[in-house]
């Protein structure tokens, strides 16, 4: 490592000491200067501000990363003859930084998904309790009691750490719904059972006045209308027979219909599962292939992309040379001609250069 690399830092790397910066093992003295300033703490994960700080070192990472992979890209692309050597040192850069990244981070990261857990798990049990007052069908009021008996032994302490409040508040709210539900509930039934009573009562009112319509009906006929009644009552059981019959034998056709229909649904539903998942099957297969296509084309247009960038920014370069080595060869001229006047080869070059600069009126130089 030369003295000029050890003097440098990230923020000073430029286009002009880029080729003494990025060679092999030229970016290790970035990496140990930002692993030696991270590692050279140890937050306490326990306060807010040690979390956030390890957060702020692991960002301090992943910015002294891109201040170094910047340059040295843009380096890169003026520099293809030797793309290997740089890819190759950034590579191990990044990845280094990565890692130094993700080991940074790491404390805080386990902390992080540990406390997801824990709160998820006071969350989801204040959410159980909520649920203990809906129903997906209207409930009975013992149900309803046997809920509330089941809730209030449920035990609220220091187990559900800062969550104990709102699981506290969650409870009592969720008992004042299901008491309210409960009496009206209660309330309901005892309706209910009310007015079947009442319905019972005078159905069997109905009937014993009909019964005694029948009784004084049949007494005014007597015997003449008793053989009508008689074969009336024959024709109707024979009638009805015959109905039951028919209806028993409908019956028994319809659900062999219906079992043949169910059969031939459920084939059909079979198929065309199996249809719709090799169709999902096929175009998931497809879909990749066409992301792996659009990836690969991106790979090739990037790189097409960044040879025509470095072959213009050379035929540029060539060009200005050429023009510059062209008005070197004309001025020369012109200079040589003004020394053949007999003056000397500085006031020669003086009016070749004031006339070149367009200081002298209606005299110029043709390029």
């Amino acid at each position: 490592m030369s003295a000029q690399q050890q003097v440098i830092k990230i923020d000073d790397i430029s286009e002009e000491n880029a080729p003494a910066i990025y060679v092999a093992g030229g970016l290790g003295q970035f990496f140990d200067a930002v692993a030696a300033e991270v590692t050279a703490e140890v937050p306490d994960l326990t306060t807010r501000k040690g979390r956030e700080r390890i957060a702020s070192l692991a960002a301090k990472v992943s910015k002294s990363k891109t201040a170094v992979e910047k340059p040295g890209r843009d380096y890169l692309k003026r520099l293809k003859e030797m793309p290997k050597v740089v890819e190759a040192e950034l590579r191990e850069f990044v990845n280094k930084m990565d890692a130094l990244r993700d080991a940074t981070r790491q404390p805080l990261t386990d902390w992080e998904q540990k406390e997801l857990a824990r709160t998820d798990k006071h969350i989801d049990g204040i959410q159980s309790i909520k649920d203990m007052a809906s129903f997906d069908e209207p409930p009975t009021a013992a149900h309803v009691a046997q809920v509330i008996a089941d809730l209030e032994l449920l035990a609220l302490d220091d187990s559900w750490e800062e969550f104990l409040p709102e699981a506290a508040l969650a409870k009592d709210q969720t008992l004042i719904v299901l008491r309210g539900l409960h009496a009206e509930r209660a309330r309901f039934e005892a309706e209910q059972a009310e007015l079947t009573r009442l319905r019972e009562e005078k159905e069997a009112r109905d009937k014993k006045d009909r019964d005694d319509q029948i009784a004084r009906e049949a007494a005014e006929r007597a015997t003449q209308e008793a053989e009508e009644r008689a074969q009336r009552a024959r024709d109707e059981e024979s009638k009805r027979f015959r109905d039951e019959k028919e209806a028993a034998e409908k019956r028994e056709n319809d659900l062999k219909l219906q079992a043949a229909e169910a059969e031939r649904r459920a084939e059909q539903a079979k198929r065309e599962q199996v249809e719709a998942e090799q169709k999902a099957e096929r175009e998931r297969l497809e879909g990749i292939e066409r992301q792996a296509a659009a990836v690969e084309q991106a790979r090739l247009d990037e790189i097409k992309r960044q040879n025509e960038a470095a072959d213009e920014i050379l035929r540029q370069q060539q060009a200005r040379e050429a023009d510059k080595a062209h008005k070197s060869k004309v001025m020369g001229a012109a200079k040589e001609a003004l020394m053949s006047l007999n003056i000397t080869e500085e006031l020669a070059k003086a009016i070749v250069l004031k006339i070149a600069r367009g200081e002298v009126p209606s005299i110029t130089i043709h390029f």
